[in-house]
């Protein structure tokens, strides 16, 4: 792969860019990275806006890559476990594939047991975004026709990925519709901060702002219920190493559960995960009502970049959003997006040492 641009702005974050491949519709597909004054960097590819790389220092001052993913193009356009991949038009499960808005019922691709997932079975993880380098941050941009996947209305998104010299990324999302439609856009890196084929989070010490969560049924959509986390395997409101959670949370199945954040819609600090052998710590911060914490559950010997084999419970997600099938749900916070609204929200990933 070689480099066919480089350019530098005022915050001394460089961005560079190279050919990542062409797809299977011959179409290419760039590579973009972005380094801090120290080079520690991200890459991300502008097929599903995917993250493909964070390299970070550990105690040692060593560079490792903490996020998993793939060597190759073609891995990424079949990226059934959306690997660092842009979710949306709306992120996470919709129950029955199908919805109803202003009294007209919405019908949706299911893709999922009997579920949509993250936006259909072509949803913007697999759609090529526009890519601009505006002062040092990259910006996305895709147009999601009217009725793409069924949902009204055309989209018009732009993404935002920075990354400071406080190896801090943040993702900044922004949407316009020309009809009313349901938004919950998000991002799907799977983390591990031994190193992203270490081969288990087990150690890694995890704490959530989240004095709530919500209970699923057996296809893990929400019941409705916004239970207290209190007394329960999801409390996790103190420090809590993972190796002591993951075998007894819904019987040994692990974390794929939402989280109603103490955050009232500010973007704070929201969750930390330490990681003592490597040094490294994991601070996210959101305007979102919830994140979805989930840890590799069904992850299944699966090919990695560089070699790498990735298991169950090998890294864990942390997708910032909207509470899953809100859209069925009057009482959770709308995803309703109508036209001459705007739709933001900002997620920030600082990558620190203990």
């Amino acid at each position: 792969m070689s480099t066919s641009q480089t350019s530098q702005s005022s915050s001394v974050t460089k961005i560079t860019t190279d050919d990542f491949g062409v797809t299977s519709d011959g179409k290419k597909v760039i590579r973009y990275t972005l380094t801090n004054s120290s080079g520690a960097n991200i890459k991300i590819i502008n097929l599903g806006a995917a993250i493909t790389e964070i390299n970070v220092p550990d105690k040692d001052g060593k560079l490792g890559d903490v996020t998993l993913g793939f060597d190759t193009l073609k891995e990424y356009e079949d990226n059934a476990c959306y690997m660092g991949a842009l979710n949306g038009r709306f992120a996470n499960r919709i129950a029955g594939g199908q919805f109803t808005l202003d009294g007209k019922t919405i019908k949706l691709c299911i893709n999922h047991q009997t579920n949509s997932l993250h936006g259909g079975k072509f949803g913007f993880d697999k759609k090529l975004w526009d890519g601009t380098d505006q002062n040092g941050s990259l910006v996305l941009r895709y147009v999601s026709p009217d009725g793409e996947e069924n949902y009204p209305g055309e989209l018009s998104v732009t993404v935002t990925y920075s990354f400071d010299d406080d190896n801090t990324m943040t993702i900044d999302y922004k949407a316009t519709t020309t009809k009313p439609t349901p938004v919950n856009l998000s991002n799907h890196a799977f983390y591990n901060l031994a190193g992203h084929g270490a081969g288990h989070i087990r150690d890694h010490i995890v704490m959530i702002k989240a004095t709530h969560y919500l209970p699923v049924d057996d296809v893990y959509i929400p019941t409705g219920e916004i239970r207290p986390v209190a007394g329960t395997d999801y409390d996790l409101t103190s420090p809590v190493c993972l190796g002591d959670r993951l075998d007894k949370v819904r019987g040994g199945q692990g974390f794929d559960t939402n989280f109603c954040l103490d955050n009232n819609g500010k973007h704070e600090m929201i969750m930390r995960v330490d990681h003592p052998p490597s040094g490294r710590y994991l601070e996210v911060s959101t305007d979102e009502p919830g994140i979805t914490f989930y840890t590799s559950n069904v992850m299944a010997d699966m090919k990695g970049k560089g070699g790498a084999t990735y298991c169950r419970f090998c890294a864990f997600v942390i997708e910032a959003n909207h509470h899953p099938d809100s859209v069925n749900k009057p009482h959770f916070p709308s995803t309703i997006l109508r036209p001459g609204q705007v739709y933001t929200q900002t997620t920030s990933y600082n990558f620190g040492l203990l």
